[in-house]
């Protein structure tokens, strides 16, 4: 695993869905990086382990956690417990990029 990651060069884009990077995986958590094209977003999902971080790399878009959604810009950091739903959209007109860990890792 390589201990140091450059991340700004290695966000990707698609046109057709959100895309995820994967920056590093272990038995513990991951880590990647979420890409959205404006109009794109990350459908209402729970898990029951793990809680989830996202960090606002760059643009602006909407985090939803339970029934609260939240705007979100460069510099935010966002908490999704485990259990809870949440959401990502990207509701334009720029690119999203968000750092996503979470631990411990879903099996």
């Amino acid at each position: 695993m390589n201990a140091v990651r450059h991340v700004p060069s290695l966000l990707a884009y698609s046109a057709e869905k959100m895309r995820k990077v994967g920056l590093v995986d272990t038995p513990n958590l991951f880590c990647d990086a979420y890409c959205l094209e404006p109009g794109q977003e990350q459908a209402a999902h729970r898990h029951a382990v793990g809680d989830k971080l996202y960090y606002v790399l760059a643009g602006t878009g909407r985090i939803r956690v339970g029934a609260d959604e939240h705007a979100v810009t460069p510099g935010d950091l966002v908490c999704a417990p485990a259990g809870e739903d949440h959401a990502v959209r990207n509701p334009g007109p720029e690119r999203l990029a968000l750092l996503v860990v979470m631990a411990p890792k879903p099996s």
